[in-house]
Order: structure tokens, then C-alpha cells, then sequence
């Protein structure tokens, strides 16, 4: 299948997806969200694949949700269509292992999108944060669940409430993610484990 907003591949038994809107930094969008779902159907029934890489750029894994989707929505819109949930149930429900291989920013959407995966690995350049309060929203996924059970209250009341971003260094002493590598290594890395 042709996708539009991603680059998927197959390497011995690993499915490499990529997410690919570089205008955009990689923000979630329902397109990239439903095709990731796709991609991650088509990966669970293939019997050579026995683990996924999720990735972005070097840039940026994802800068979050697509705001300009988001602010063409009205709040009922986005709340009667589950926006984004339905999406990232497939995510969730995936029975093989997911390793986020996470460069550059992580934020809102991004940061929760990776913390979906069974792991992180993160580039020495990897800032992860939910920025949502800057928007005078709150995140929107699951973030504030998840965030406080990988980093601990305080410091997930810290990011939600003032947007402050966690660099890849602090990220590992904290626990979201297992191992920071050089972001030259991060691809390689990641395919090896």
C-alpha cells in the first residue's frame, strides 16, 4: 500500500515506519494517524514481521497535533469523533513490540505517541514535552496519564502546567526513556535491538 504521509519498509523481520510530513515537523494529522493504522494492521498480519521501529527525522520525531486540522474543528466535533483516538487504538492493540526511535522534538501528540510504544530510544538531541498549556489546552490522548506514570507526579505536573521540555539526558535519569544514543546512531541502534 502507497502511503502518503509515511515511509514503511521491511528489513529481515523488523517494519520500520517513518513518519514523513517534513513541512509539518512531523504533526499528527487524522491522515498520518489513519495511515499508521493501516500500516501497523498490514505489519501485525505479516508473519516476517516480529517488531516495529516507529520514527521520525532527525528534526523531529513529532511536534505534536496538527493544529491548523485541530482549529478547523469545533469542540464538538473533536470530542463526538473520538479526534485521534480512534486512530491510536490500533497503536495500543498492537501485539508485536513497538520501539520509538525518537530525534529532535517530541511534543503534545509526539511525546504521547511515543510513549505508546513499548520503549524509547532517544538521540542525544531528543526533547520531549506537552506544550498544550502554551495553547490553553490540555493533552489530549492520554499524556497526563502517561506522563506521570514513566517521569512521576511532580515532574509531569511541572511539564503539563508550565510546557517546560525535557532533554533526552534528563529523560533517561527519569525513566521515559531506556537509553539516549548519538542522534547518528539512533536509526542503527534502534534496528539492532
Amino acid at each position: 500500500m502507497a502511503y502518503e504521509t509515511l515511509i514503511v519498509e521491511i528489513e529481515d523481520h523488523i517494519g520500520l515506519i517513518r513518519l514523513n510530513r517534513p513541512d509539518a515537523l512531523n504533526a499528527l494529522n487524522s491522515q498520518l494517524l489513519g495511515e499508521l493504522a493501516d500500516a501497523l494492521k498490514a505489519m501485525e498480519s505479516n508473519d516476517k514481521v516480529r517488531v516495529v521501529v516507529l520514527t521520525g527525522s532527525e528534526k523531529a520525531f513529532a511536534a505534536g497535533a496538527d493544529i491548523k486540522e485541530m482549529s478547523e474543528k469545533t469542540f464538538v466535533e473533536m470530542f463526538t469523533s473520538d479526534f485521534f483516538t480512534n486512530e491510536t487504538e490500533a497503536l495500543l492493540r498492537f501485539r508485536k513490540p513497538i520501539i520509538a526511535a525518537v530525534a529532535g522534538y517530541a511534543l503534545g501528540g509526539g511525546c504521547e505517541l511515543a510513549m505508546m510504544c513499548d520503549f524509547i530510544i532517544a538521540a542525544d538531541n531528543a526533547k520531549f514535552g506537552q506544550p498544550e498549556i502554551n495553547l490553553g489546552v490540555m493533552a489530549g490522548i492520554g499524556g497526563t496519564q502517561r506522563l506521570t506514570r514513566f517521569v512521576g507526579k511532580s515532574k509531569s505536573m511541572e511539564m503539563h502546567l508550565t510546557g517546560r521540555m525535557m532533554l533526552a539526558d534528563e529523560a533517561e535519569r527519569s525513566g521515559l526513556v531506556s537509553r539516549v544514543v548519538p542522534v547518528k546512531n539512533l536509526m542503527e541502534d534502534a534496528m539492532a535491538t
